[in-house]
């Protein structure tokens, strides 16, 4: 009894807060005409047919699952491969799968680190970057975002005892503003610190190859450890961490995530090896993308939206009150658009917001009636935006 006294609680706090979260059923279809501006798929590869065959035909070649964890047998040819086409993308000696974005996070930190080392970490961070920290019981430390002076600071104050890693998403998901990476290069060569980079939101889309903020600008030696996803930009689902011998070698022996779970299917691996050969031979869609941003944020300074400064395909628009972001979200799902809803704990609180997302799959007349649909919200709220 005091279980179900405690949890019915607990979701009680939850209903009474506003920060009720629910799922939507959703069944897009190929082809279909695309209003999601709430999705990660930045290039329009999510759905596109060429992926999906991809992945039937490694379903057929190679079987629907791994069957065990990549130690064990589950290490196939198509995981291979991919390995091999990750690290030439981003100019590393070697890549390594894992099966989640949060699991890559996780079990690198989980590796490298433990009691004696320091880890300094922007304050918007993603939540697995900050959870990974706190699983090796390393000492943490949050530098204010994008203060490159802060850090240096405190990474001025840890120069005696252990180990220094500094870890920052190159850009931040519910800001879309991007890492200052030279800068943050440059303090971890000054105080002898290892960088982290996870270039989840930059791969696939930013860079002059879609080899994201790190890449090949960047080598091995600058940013020992980046982290990318193959479910945003790349359409498919997965990650990598890549860098040299040193640092994939122990994450093999030493990353639980990875040593522990049973490796993706091998038609995934196939649909993300086709998604590589698209994002090389298809640059026009990185270009398509540039000009819907640049394009919806002209529009929207014309009509007085007030958009966080974002460079990226991530356009956040502040909204404070969380009730005002279900209100704009619902109204906005009523008129057929999907965006995503972001309130308080992934942001802080007062600064609940919809979090516009654009993609090269998008029509100029669907970003045009978006906008058009926000600005008639906005003239019809009551209260000032914060």
């Amino acid at each position: 009894m005091a279980w179900r006294q405690r949890l019915s609680s607990r979701l009680a706090r939850q209903r009474e807060a506003g920060l009720w979260r629910e799922r939507l059923t959703m069944t897009p279809a190929p082809g279909s005409r695309v209003r999601d501006f709430a999705s990660n798929d930045y290039l329009g590869l999510a759905r596109d047919p060429r992926l999906a065959e991809a992945q039937s035909q490694g379903a057929r070649r190679f079987g629907s699952g791994a069957g065990a964890s990549h130690l064990v047998n589950g290490h196939l040819l198509p995981h291979q491969l991919l390995e091999e086409r990750l690290a030439d993308l981003t100019g590393r000696p070697r890549a390594l799968l894992f099966s989640t974005g949060y699991m890559a996070n996780f079990g690198t930190l989980q590796a490298l680190c433990d009691r004696q080392t320091h880890i300094f970490q922007d304050r918007l961070n993603h939540a697995s970057l900050l959870d990974g920290a706190q699983l090796a019981g390393a000492r943490s430390r949050r530098f204010h975002h994008r203060d490159l002076a802060d850090l240096d600071r405190l990474l001025g104050r840890a120069e005696e005892g252990g180990p220094r890693l500094v870890v920052s998403d190159a850009v931040f998901s519910m800001d879309g503003d991007m890492a200052d990476i030279d800068g943050l290069a440059t303090a971890c060569a000054r105080h002898d610190a290892w960088l982290m980079i996870d270039d989840a939101h930059g791969i696939g889309v930013l860079g002059e190859n879609g080899d994201g903020c790190v890449g090949r600008r960047f080598d091995a030696e600058q940013v020992p450890i980046l982290v990318g996803t193959l479910g945003k930009a790349l359409g498919t689902a997965g990650a990598f961490v890549a860098g040299d011998d040193l640092l994939i070698d122990t994450l093999i022996q030493f990353a639980r995530p990875y040593i522990y779970t049973t490796a993706q299917p091998p038609g995934m691996a196939m649909a993300t090896l086709r998604a590589l050969d698209i994002l090389e031979t298809e640059p026009e869609r990185r270009r398509r993308l540039q000009a819907h941003l640049d394009h919806f944020r002209t529009r929207a300074a014309e009509l007085k939206l007030p958009l966080l400064p974002s460079p990226t395909p991530i356009q956040p628009l502040l909204l404070g009150d969380s009730a005002r972001v279900m209100r704009w979200s619902l109204a906005l799902r009523e008129a057929g658009f999907m965006v995503g809803a972001i309130r308080p704990p992934t942001v802080p609180q007062g600064q609940g917001r919809l979090r516009i997302t654009l993609s090269s799959g998008h029509r100029r007349e669907d970003i045009d009636e978006l906008l058009e649909r926000l600005a008639e919200l906005l003239t019809a709220d009551p209260e000032p935006l914060p």
